[in-house]
């Protein structure tokens, strides 16, 4: 489908919006949407999947994009944090002080936004083990807890 060095015309459908893209076969997702697209929420971190600061959602799934190619996104649904537009898992971060420097603040957002949408009563083990795809390192994971149970349990909307 690609040429090795050669760059090819592709179309993204990120946050709702169709864009056109040129790629190599090597580009990964992350470069491709902070580089060419301008949304910077997904950062880079550890570049191997281990931190989750770059996590996005393909088709409503939470996906490391460091570790996914661009060209393996054609067409799917691509949501960054640019895209979850006031989403509750937003205000209860705000409300329960869960971030500190806010480097690890986008992957968690989006985790937990897919959990709800996933789970809407998931058992404390399931939140845990969401939660555990992703390192804060200023250690505000109760706060982060404390934000996803305040979604699930609708009195944050």
């Amino acid at each position: 489908m690609f040429a090795l060095s050669k760059r090819s015309l592709i179309k993204l459908n990120v946050n709702q919006e169709e864009y056109e893209v040129f790629i190599r076969p090597s580009d990964i997702l992350l470069f491709t949407l902070r580089e060419q697209l301008g949304l910077t929420g997904a950062k880079p971190g550890c570049y191997n999947g281990d931190c989750g600061a770059c996590t996005v959602l393909v088709d409503g799934l939470p996906v490391k994009s460091c570790l996914m190619l661009t060209a393996e996104a054609i067409g799917k649904q691509i949501t960054t944090v640019e895209g979850l537009k006031d989403a509750p898992i937003q205000k209860a971060f705000i409300e329960q002080f869960a971030f500190q420097c806010g480097y690890c603040t986008s992957g968690f957002l989006m985790v937990c936004h897919a959990l709800a949408n996933r789970h809407p009563n998931p058992p404390d083990i399931v939140i845990d083990e969401w939660l555990q795809s992703n390192i804060c390192r200023c250690t505000s994971y109760e706060e982060i807890g404390n934000a996803i149970r305040k979604v699930l349990s609708g009195t944050c909307k």
